[in-house]
């Protein structure tokens, strides 16, 4: 409540005839969402993030050898963890193509999931699909990594190319919205929590 208040006085929201943006104030926004959606009827998106499992992004590693490597160095701790966490081990790729996981591991992940509180699958709802990882998400929601370190491993092999290839502004930007997305989320689930 103390979270809500302080954004609504800090845009003004408060004073009559104000106006404000939904992106003004991203944890009432949030906490909308916590009573309206996911509190009556959390089993959509408790399927929906257990299905990013089926394609987490730390399973496909890239073709190029380098970029392979520090996929492997810095993604399978998150995965090794996911394994003996959740005892849901997932079968790791080359490339793009599907790679379909054990669905012993799928169930395990869906039961992790659904055994999370309202306002955690918010915040999760919001990190997820940004990650682009169920992985980096219940890693999140653990404290396994907070949300830079969910962020940084998210773009690691646009990092990896850029750095190759030289910077790139507009994906700058778009990393910059990501890493705000994955704070919000981690503020959520503190707020949450408290």
């Amino acid at each position: 409540a103390a979270a809500v208040a302080a954004e609504w006085n800090a845009v003004g929201g408060g004073s009559k005839g104000g106006t404000l943006q939904l992106s003004e104030v991203p944890i009432t926004r949030l906490a909308a969402t916590l009573q309206d959606r996911i509190a009556p009827d959390p089993a959509p998106i408790v399927g929906g993030l257990a299905n990013f499992g089926e394609t987490d992004l730390l399973c496909y590693r890239a073709d190029h050898e380098a970029l392979a490597e520090l996929q492997a160095q810095e993604w399978q701790p998150v995965l090794d963890w996911l394994a003996l966490h959740h005892d849901a081990p997932l079968r790791v790729t080359r490339g793009v193509m599907p790679v379909t996981q054990p669905p012993a591991s799928i169930a395990a992940l869906r039961r992790a999931v659904a055994a999370l509180g309202p306002g955690e699958l918010v915040a999760l709802g919001v990190a997820v699909p940004v990650l682009g990882s169920l992985a980096l998400g219940l890693a999140l929601a653990a404290g396994r990594v907070d949300a830079a370190e969910a962020h940084r491993l998210s773009v690691l092999d646009e990092m990896f190319q850029e750095h190759q290839w030289g910077r790139d502004a507009e994906a700058e930007q778009r990393r910059a919205r990501i890493a705000g997305e994955v704070a919000l989320a981690e503020r959520f689930l503190v707020l949450v929590r408290a």
